[in-house]
């Protein structure tokens, strides 16, 4: 019996160890490995997720910044189809205005945002012309090779596009004029009348009788960015008209006609076989090139007599004469004239802002309706 006991005793002892030997250690490092490999299942899964929401991440920015660039392109070819280079013409006779009603027996009325309004109102309607000018001539297979706006030649905007931009930019000066004349002290029909004529005169130009085609742009331009803009600017500050303010546009006009005058000779060949008519072509390759000198040179003779009879102040436009000496030397240089009305344009503006500073700083002005105290 003792013997039978401790067999039995034996027996369960050895199960016992084969027992704890199956549910020991090994089974529990058999769950950890594959605790492990679930822990490393589950990080790939969530690295390829980081990785698929960084790429998507990466695509909208890249897609934005196309965007942005996308319209960043698209404004900088609409502004280079108002040909700014050329709104000198249409700034500075606005400030020269402005500057004359600055020194006049009015200056007490003087508002700087009347003038802002002024310069939104008459730019504007400057760069709607230039606008419609790259449409005509366009339309009427003017612009090739030489032209100074290239934005329909080279199929950079469409038709369309130049079109409603012209649209917009006339609505946004009829809203300038508006406000001006809500804000001036100008009589409504007085504005009315010179900016409604500007106007016109701007679509006119190209458009419908189309004055540049038969030889009357020149006049056109000489008229409007003239005198016109000096009394229109005068006007919105003043109130009054002033006949004497059309005295000190004489100089910026011609030297704002020598700008298109330029243009038009250089396109010579182009506007002849193009069947349009333009003082160039009307006097010839050599009285242009005397014209240009003269629309160039003699402003600033106009300044030697102003500084002789009224104040030295008025020989500050003179600083720009080694530059017109340059660009006249170009311009009677087939090769090189391409670019001289751009130019011609650039020393409008520096020449002008000089004249407006003259005029400004000068002792005396020649006219009863302005103040000589300084």
């Amino acid at each position: 019996m003792e013997q039978e006991s401790l067999t039995e005793s034996l027996l369960q002892k050895r199960a016992a160890a084969i027992t704890t030997q199956n549910n020991g250690s090994p089974p529990t490092e058999t769950a950890e490995a594959t605790t492990t490999a679930n822990g490393k299942i589950s990080t790939s899964h969530h690295n390829h997720a980081n990785h698929h929401a960084k790429s998507s991440t990466t695509n909208l920015s890249t897609s934005a910044n196309l965007s942005t660039t996308g319209t960043f392109m698209k404004l900088k070819t609409y502004l280079l189809a108002l040909r700014p280079w050329s709104l000198s013409a249409s700034l500075v006779p606005t400030l020269l205005g402005s500057a004359l009603a600055f020194r006049s027996q009015w200056s007490a009325d003087f508002s700087f945002i009347t003038l802002f309004l002024t310069i939104f109102t008459v730019v504007t309607v400057h760069c709607a012309g230039n606008v419609v000018n790259t449409y005509f001539d366009f339309i009427k297979g003017i612009d090739k090779q030489k032209a100074d706006d290239r934005t329909l030649v080279d199929h950079i905007l469409t038709k369309d596009e130049v079109v409603s931009l012209g649209a917009i930019l006339y609505m946004a000066g009829c809203v300038g004029f508006i406000c001006l004349a809500v804000l001036s002290p100008a009589k409504m029909e007085h504005l009315a009348l010179i900016y409604f004529g500007g106007l016109s005169s701007s679509f006119l130009y190209t458009g419908g009788i189309g004055f540049k085609y038969i030889a009357l742009g020149d006049l056109v331009i000489l008229i409007w960015f003239g005198p016109i803009s000096v009394l229109f600017a005068f006007m919105s500050q003043t109130g009054h008209v002033d006949w004497t303010t059309i005295y000190y546009a004489i100089p910026l006009a011609l030297n704002t006609e020598a700008i298109l005058h330029s243009n038009n000779t250089r396109d010579v060949e182009n506007d002849r076989k193009a069947g349009i008519v333009t003082l160039a072509i009307l006097i010839g390759r050599t009285a242009s090139h005397v014209l240009y000198a003269l629309l160039l040179f003699t402003p600033y003779s106009v300044f030697v007599v102003y500084a002789m009879k009224y104040s030295v102040w008025f020989l500050l436009p003179l600083i720009t004469v080694p530059q017109a000496f340059r660009i006249e030397k170009q311009f009677r240089n087939e090769q090189t004239m391409n670019n001289v009305p751009r130019q011609t344009a650039k020393l409008n503006f520096f020449f002008g802002i000089l004249y407006v500073v003259a005029c400004c700083c000068a002792t005396h002005l020649p006219s009863l309706s302005y103040n000589t105290k300084h």
